[in-house]
């Protein structure tokens, strides 16, 4: 499949068919990973950043907390 390359301000734009974009799930705003390798321009939905528990943990408050839930007594492997 070939499409053209575009000016697009002061950069340069490439529009992606719907049929290739739906095979590796681009949409509208998607946020994607460009790189290039052997001359190929490689594009690739990006990666959602990784999160680690302190920052969630940062984002717990008094108003969003749960109550605790009684889930009744432990049984099989759940005991320890």
């Amino acid at each position: 499949m070939q499409t053209r390359v575009q000016k697009w301000g002061n950069s340069l734009g490439v529009r992606i068919p719907r049929s290739l974009a739906d095979q590796i799930g681009l949409d509208a705003g998607t946020e994607v990973s460009l790189s290039a390798k052997a001359g190929a321009l490689i594009v690739k939905p990006a990666l959602p950043a990784r999160l680690n528990l302190d920052d969630l943990l940062a984002g717990v408050t008094s108003d969003n907390i749960h109550s605790a839930v009684d889930t009744g007594e432990a049984v099989g492997l759940e005991i320890f």
